[in-house]
């Protein structure tokens, strides 16, 4: 496993996330139920996602070496600018809550439930796939993927509000788009030498 590389996927995806509707659902999830009751489930539900980020990886770790830095290069462009572009609706995220106290595992598969959906196909997994194809080290991607998003639902689930009172959400996004169209540049630079 290479520390270097856990650290760098960390970088790009735990910025990545912080803006998601993700976070925020487990922001509300977590402002009503008990934080490590909700954390188990969408702990659960982001191991799910980058599993399956690094099966996909690994189908685009197959194609030869010139097109697939190019693919990358796309790939990281478009998360950048569908960042800057603010296509976040977390109004269409709806999470069904019931008046009486729910014990732990509805109140985990309810976690579990909505990441899984709002998660599938998220920009942070189509960067986690990028990301296990560039470096061909799907544990070192794996890790880092994994940490970066419970460190995200660790922060939404007990601090949310008070990060977005210090940090506004637009320069997060921003930082977050930089880093991709930074890896962009790298994987076209990659693609021409």
């Amino acid at each position: 496993m290479s520390l270097a590389i856990v650290a760098t996927v960390f970088a790009v995806i735990f910025p990545s996330e912080l803006p998601d509707k993700t976070a925020l659902a487990s922001l509300v999830l977590g402002s009503r139920y008990r934080p490590a009751w909700v954390f188990a489930g969408v702990a659960a539900a982001f191991a799910v996602h980058v599993g399956l980020a690094l099966a996909a990886g690994s189908l685009l770790a197959l194609i030869p070496h010139r097109p697939l830095e190019i693919v990358v290069a796309v790939l990281f462009a478009l998360g950048a600018v569908l960042l800057l572009r603010g296509r976040h609706e977390s109004d269409d995220e709806h999470v069904e809550l019931n008046s009486k106290k729910p014990g732990f595992w509805r109140v985990a598969w309810t976690g579990f439930a909505v990441i899984l959906v709002a998660e599938f196909g998220d920009l942070t997994q189509i960067a986690t796939a990028t990301l296990a194809a560039r470096y061909h080290d799907p544990l070192s991607v794996g890790v880092g993927a994994v940490l970066a998003l419970w460190a995200v639902a660790a922060l939404a689930i007990v601090g949310g509000r008070g990060l977005l009172k210090v940090i506004p959400l637009t320069w997060i996004t921003r930082v977050a788009a930089g880093i991709m169209l930074v890896l962009a540049g790298i994987s076209v630079a990659a693609a021409v030498s």
